[in-house]
């Protein structure tokens, strides 16, 4: 993610308010987003986050529905499960009467629901009246459009904008428009039936005249356009039937357990990750987090696929079709980009079309190359579909090439990164806020650096996916892979490892100097395997202890560190991606006390967290009882390697792998938690067989039951 917490980072985005604070509602469907209040309102004088965003434009900065007497009052609001639809419960407050002693507060009832499809943001309002006489108000929609682009909403300023144009105004309708600096024309058509009375530039007035217990239904419906885009005209009962069925290809296994709050995390993830995907011509892709990074990165949809691969290998498939079609093929100094060199996030914005920002195809993540193999080498592992494996062979190999060339920029053998262009990320791994590496007395790391994670990622690229080298008929670079896998091991261990503190730097300075600090990062060589067996166990037990984990979760940097900052985005946080990368790398092992202990934390965490919904991080202070853990003011909610996190930190509990190539499921040392003793998985596929599983906890294992197999599978199970 772009860094948001450091003064004089031009990517800042600033916690003016909190999202905690806010209580936002968020919804989202492909390109189009909108963060609403709790009455289904946009207020931009409460929060800047909140508005209808389409294609990274803020195309409605105001949505208000009042009487004109006043505000309505909330009586209640919630997302439904499957984040379709936001359900707003209203009622009046007093009206004028000629009773005195009537001042009929109460008596109107407004449901409301909002939900998005394609480009459009539909609300119906049913209003039903509850006194004992008629009553006649006026329903007014306020509305406004200021067309500001999303890193000037995250608090980047701008010198010059486009122009606003002249409001159109029609029966029941108004059109908004700008006209861009990047040469698009951008418009938001707001219509209301029935046809108001009275229409202005930034407000409709709709008569509502009820007898005593009759009803009345207002609709609205925003519409967003992009350029000369053409979009069909979707009509809500269509889009309401089309948003129950979204995510149907990422929800084919089914997760049951004897613990009905664990359900409810698992369910919201699930939940999540349907609304989070989009489809591109390459197929679906998780868009990262609403609502700063509502678009494509590479390294977040990468991290996506591994955790939900074994039940969802759809997303691999559509993030490892995307991320080939959009490598790089040259050297770019403004974004960042080398041959080779994976994706780290593409944008539609104006301010990114302009070039205002690098981001509209930026390369600039220095892990992003070699995770995109490891995902590959997984995928194959996973599904054995050897088409797409060929089809991408050339993109892996000029990967391969990218690791062994331009990444290796001193010729030392290791990884390094350092920006091409003063306007890119100054810290290229995922804790890329600008303060995030450093040394022990504090002082920052000079480039280029070489992050402790990323050669384990490029260790594991190489060694797995020699394994796909040798099934596509390449034996010789299947051996030569396997060689540079293992001499990168040795040369690893004896470059990071630190002695002192138990646990690999997390990088190498510009001068080969380790970055002695506690860290969160070389747990990720626990995931890769390319830790040491000793120095494996002792991270493991580093992990554990109450300087690393808060009771929620593993922290960034442990405790006492120089730039400990439990509130800060990468110095003492707790991110849930990362620790299911750390408790994955434990998947095979017969001791998974670490895996239960971030099960159980990030578990807990749900419990208290609004819609038991992890996001993108929260902060790391030790759990106190009785009390939710501390939000981070301005973190994404949802987010999708947070959703995904669940789904991979169950496995590695399982000791589970999947392998269709050999038409087994592999348990390893399976374990269940004390708060899910019974665990049940329906409908996981393997190649063309499918099977049901039941899984019971006995002590320190867990037994399984076929409850039903179809076609050719084995179950491996290993205690």
């Amino acid at each position: 993610m772009l860094d948001i917490i450091e003064v004089g980072n031009q990517y800042y985005v600033r916690a003016q308010s909190s999202f905690a604070d806010n209580q936002t509602r968020s919804l989202m469907s492909g390109d189009i987003f909108a963060v609403f209040d709790r009455r289904g309102d946009f207020q931009r004088m409460v929060s800047t986050e909140q508005g209808l965003f389409y294609k990274e434009m803020r195309h409605l900065s105001r949505l208000v529905l009042r009487l004109e007497e006043g505000a309505l009052l909330l009586l209640s609001s919630s997302v439904r499960l499957d984040n379709a639809i936001l359900a707003v419960d209203l009622m009046n407050g007093e009206l004028q009467s000629s009773d005195q002693n009537d001042p009929r507060a109460g008596t109107l009832h407004f449901y409301r629901t909002n939900f998005l499809w394609e480009n459009s943001c539909f609300q119906r309002i049913e209003v039903r009246n509850y006194a004992v006489e008629a009553i006649s108000v006026d329903l007014i929609l306020e509305f406004e459009a200021d067309f500001a682009d999303i890193f000037e909403v995250r608090g980047h300023g701008r010198q010059k904008r486009g122009q606003l144009l002249e409001p159109r105004l029609g029966d029941g309708a108004v059109t908004l428009g700008y006209w861009g600096l990047d040469g698009l024309r951008r418009e938001t058509h707001v219509e209301v039936r029935p046809i108001p009375v009275a229409v202005t530039s930034n407000q409709m007035r709709v008569p509502i005249r009820l007898a005593p217990g009759e009803e009345s239904l207002i609709t609205v419906r925003v519409q967003c356009k992009s350029g000369e885009e053409t979009i069909g005209f979707t009509s809500e009962r269509d889009a309401v039937g089309q948003l129950s069925n979204r995510g149907g290809e990422i929800s084919k296994v089914d997760i049951y357990t004897s613990n009905e709050q664990f359900n409810d995390w698992v369910n919201r993830s699930l939940a999540d990750l349907k609304m989070l995907i989009a489809p591109t011509a390459k197929g679906i892709y998780p868009y990262a987090g609403v609502p700063w990074f509502s678009t494509i990165f590479g390294r977040d949809g990468i991290i996506t696929g591994l955790q939900c691969l074994w039940a969802c290998p759809e997303i691999a498939e559509g993030v490892l079709s995307y991320l080939a079609s959009t490598q790089a093929t040259e050297v770019d100094r403004d974004q960042d980009a080398e041959p080779g060199k994976i994706l780290h996030e593409a944008r539609q914005s104006e301010m990114a079309r302009t070039g205002e920002v690098p981001f509209r195809r930026y390369y600039g993540s220095v892990d992003s190359t070699p995770l995109f193999i490891l995902l590959a080498a997984a995928y194959f592992k996973r599904t054995g579909d050897q088409d797409l494996l060929a089809r991408i062979w050339p993109n892996i190999e000029n990967a391969l090439n990218w690791i062994d060339h331009y990444g290796d920029r001193d010729g030392d053998g290791f990884v390094e990164y350092g920006r091409f262009t003063s306007s890119g990320l100054l810290q290229q791994g995922w804790k890329d806020s600008q303060d995030s590496i450093f040394h022990a007395d504090g002082t920052m790391a000079s480039g280029p650096i070489a992050l402790c994670e990323v050669q384990a990622y490029v260790y594991a690229a190489k060694r797995e996916i020699a394994d796909v080298a040798e099934a596509l008929g390449q034996s010789g670079k299947a051996g030569q892979l396997r060689q540079a896998a293992s001499s990168l091991r040795k040369r690893f261990d004896e470059a990071f490892w630190c002695e002192e503190i138990s646990t690999y730097a997390i990088a190498l300075d510009g001068d080969k100097k380790q970055c002695q600090v506690r860290n969160s990062n070389a747990g990720h060589t626990l995931f890769t395997g390319i830790a040491l067996p000793d120095h494996a166990e002792r991270i493991i037990a580093e992990m554990g202890s109450e300087r690393y984990f808060s009771g929620w979760g593993i922290r960034t940097i442990a405790m006492g560190e120089v730039r400990y900052n439990p509130m800060s985005y990468h110095n003492g946080s707790v991110w849930p991606h990362d620790n299911a990368l750390i408790a994955y790398g434990l998947t095979e092992e017969k001791n998974k006390g670490l895996v239960g202990q971030v099960l159980t934390g990030l578990f807990d965490a749900s419990i208290f967290l609004d819609s038991h919904r992890l996001p993108e991080l929260f902060c790391g202070f030790s759990q106190r009882p009785g009390k939710a853990p501390t939000l981070y003011p301005v973190a994404c909610a949802p987010q999708a390697w947070s959703a995904g996190a669940v789904f991979m930190i169950l496995q590695a509990c399982l000791g589970m792998q999947v392998r269709a190539m050999d038409r087994v499921i592999r348990f390893v040392h399976p374990m269940l938690p004390e708060s899910v003793p019974y665990l049940r998985i329906r409908g996981l596929e393997v190649g063309f067989a499918q099977v049901d599983l039941e899984l019971t906890k006995h002590h320190d294992t867990a037994s399984i039951v076929i409850a039903r197999r179809s076609g050719d599978v084995q179950i491996v199970t290993i205690k």
